[in-house]
């Protein structure tokens, strides 16, 4: 418990330092926490804690990734995908080292077929949180002219990005391994560490840009529950993804 509180606590500072000082300082502080996670993860004997601690490597790694990558002459729509498939690629090797199986990490409809209408409500439950995200950041638009024809591969981008990658990385592989030591506290945990990484969000301007961490905290508690319930990630996948297709795509241009 004392270690997992540690580097949240380095987390957050980390991205303290990269939101409000300098990003490559961030980035440093980052490497050392990720290279701190994978010794102790080798050097731990108890089984669980040992997969508890290689699957937070990958919260250290979402930022180094995000922030090295050289995108500044790379249309922004190509930044999900260039970002998002190291990391899916990490995540998967995560997972085969902790001995997960599909199963275990919320690759399955669950208990039974007929949870998929539960599913979809969940995941139209995502129209609605993007509407209020968008009131709280004022996001940018991700398509200019959102018409069906130039807003498909946006839409399916932020669904597989942001969608299914983030919900595979921290409701599938990192909830798996920090429930299995602390229990449902574990759902908690996790959700503070994925409300963190959206510190990056906060404008001085927007006073409205901090209730987006509380926002967000509480939106991947209740992800996280469901998951924890139904063993599933489809229906989070769907509600994660929706939500940033009306933040990003559609509510730009409604409001």
């Amino acid at each position: 418990m004392v270690r997992a509180i540690v580097y949240l606590l380095a987390i957050v500072t980390a991205e303290v330092v990269t939101v409000f000082s300098q990003p490559i300082w961030g980035i440093a502080c980052h490497f050392v926490i990720l290279l701190a996670i994978v010794i102790d993860s080798a050097k731990i004997d108890r089984y669980y804690y040992g997969r508890m601690m290689l699957s937070l490597s990958l919260v250290p790694l979402v930022r180094i990734i995000s922030l090295s990558m050289p995108l500044a002459d790379i249309p922004q729509l190509w930044w999900y995908p260039i970002i998002y498939l190291p990391l899916l690629v990490a995540a998967i090797v995560v997972a085969r080292l902790a001995e997960y199986k599909p199963r275990d990490v919320g690759i399955t409809f669950g208990n039974s077929l007929g949870l998929i209408p539960l599913y979809l409500l969940i995941g139209a439950l995502g129209i609605g949180l993007g509407v209020v995200e968008y009131f709280i950041l004022k996001a940018e638009p991700l398509v200019v002219d959102p018409t069906w024809q130039n807003a498909w591969l946006p839409a399916l981008v932020l669904l597989f990005s942001t969608g299914f990658v983030e919900e595979f990385i921290f409701r599938g592989v990192i909830q798996r391994a920090v429930v299995n030591v602390f229990g449902s506290w574990g759902i908690v945990y996790v959700s503070l560490l994925f409300a963190v990484l959206h510190l990056g969000w906060i404008e001085v301007a927007n006073p409205l840009s901090w209730v987006d961490i509380v926002f967000v905290f509480v939106i991947v508690l209740f992800f996280g529950w469901i998951v924890k319930k139904t063993g599933s990630l489809l229906g989070v996948t769907l509600s994660h993804g929706l939500t940033n297709v009306m933040l990003f795509i559609i509510a730009p241009t409604l409001f």
